[in-house]
């Protein structure tokens, strides 16, 4: 089973690697799961993933007190405004723009709801 959890936890870190890029694709929920996956897997992984200069410390306010910077979430809620304007400029129908709307909403509730780290 361990290997299982290692290739979730390399794939888990390959998509924070290309959410860091992409403004659709969360980066710091898939490195949350990769400490998750190496935890189970990888000593040495795990280690590695906390004690990252860019990676550890948001790891670690999420797992110590359920924060988030303040400027992670000025990033979040800036890629989700890109987001929804994307969508605006490329004429979306309402009804699906009302539908992210909502979910994009929702989500910077939840993130700006969270103590800061």
């Amino acid at each position: 089973m361990r290997i299982v959890w290692l290739i979730l936890g390399l794939m888990s870190v390959g998509l924070a690697a290309l959410g860091a890029f992409l403004p659709l694709l969360p980066t710091v929920p898939f490195l949350l799961l990769a400490a998750f996956f190496f935890a189970r897997s990888s000593e040495r992984l795990h280690n590695w993933l906390l004690t990252h200069p860019q990676f550890g410390d948001p790891i670690i306010d999420w797992h110590e007190r359920g924060a988030i910077q303040r400027r992670v979430k000025w990033i979040a809620s800036g890629s989700m405004l890109a987001a929804f304007a994307i969508s605006l400029a490329f004429g979306v129908r309402p009804t699906i723009l009302i539908i992210q709307a909502l979910v994009l909403g929702s989500v910077a509730l939840f993130i700006w709801s969270r103590p800061e780290g």
